[in-house]
């Protein structure tokens, strides 16, 4: 069996029977009370105290800086969560296995094992979720202030992640975002945000290379600390409080794409808060 530690990042103490039969490493984030079998990223070197602001990304964080000195060489390492689950096998599309999964069954989906497919590859994203074919009335109701400045910037043709993004989470802050990042990449994930309509889901990922790890996790810090002096943490509503979040689902697929070669792997949504199973 190929080598691998998964760790699964949840806010509640009651997924941790289901975690050890799979052998998930159960990761406590936000100020929910854990047992002592877990895993939180309050400890040691860490910036827990932005977990609501940065969502995933504090445990990403303590996972840089304690952990990742650690890896086997070959390892895969990947990260996944109480509500999106990684498939076991890519024969169904991740909105497909959303419609069928359920508390039955659910066990049979969720991956176990690194599949065959992924032994030439370095990297493996969530599949891309497409951003254009909006409904009018999901227009009328979040950007209509952008619809009525300039309508055509809803046609399927100028629909992109930067529009998404301007539309439900604020304009312009994305552009401000991009301007404090570094010269190398700036220019490239700014192209990147205005010429692809679809992005890499739920900020999760596997990589079985230290140095990929370590470059991303740099990178992508380097980053958020800088978006922080123009963007602060003055953010309400959930369409504003994980900003930093959210700026870093779009940046994973771009960087590991530009510097990697990743493969494109099914997300399926399961909340398993609301839908208690077994495995």
């Amino acid at each position: 069996m190929i080598d691998r530690k998964i760790f699964c990042m949840c806010l509640h103490n009651h997924h941790l029977e289901n975690l050890k039969k799979i052998n998930y490493i159960p990761v406590g984030l936000g100020q929910n009370k854990f047992s002592n079998d877990w895993l939180r990223d309050n400890t040691a070197d860490h910036i827990s105290e932005k977990n609501q602001f940065y969502g995933e990304y504090t445990f990403y964080y303590w996972f840089w800086k304690n952990m990742l000195n650690k890896k086997k060489d070959k390892e895969w390492i990947g990260f996944t969560g109480y509500r999106y689950h990684w498939s076991q096998t890519n024969n169904n599309k991740s909105d497909e296995i959303t419609k069928i999964v359920n508390q039955d069954n659910f066990g049979d989906y969720i991956l176990r094992d690194i599949p065959n497919e992924w032994n030439n590859y370095e990297v493996i994203l969530g599949e891309e979720i497409n951003m254009s074919n909006w409904k009018f009335s999901k227009i009328l109701k979040h950007g209509k202030k952008k619809f009525l400045l300039n309508p055509f910037n809803f046609l399927k043709s100028n629909q992109n992640i930067k529009l998404q993004f301007d539309v439900f989470h604020g304009d312009n802050i994305l552009d401000k975002a991009i301007d404090m990042l570094n010269t190398r990449d700036r220019e490239d994930f700014r192209k990147y945000v205005t010429t692809k309509n679809s992005f890499n889901r739920e900020n999760l990922f596997f990589c079985n290379s230290k140095n990929l790890l370590h470059n991303y996790f740099q990178s992508v810090f380097s980053w958020l600390l800088e978006c922080e002096k123009v963007i602060g943490f003055d953010l309400h509503g959930y369409s504003k409080k994980r900003m930093y979040a959210f700026l870093a689902e779009r940046y994973l697929g771009f960087w590991f794409n530009k510097y990697a070669k990743p493969l494109s792997w099914p997300i399926f949504f399961f909340d398993t808060n609301v839908n208690r199973v077994k495995i």
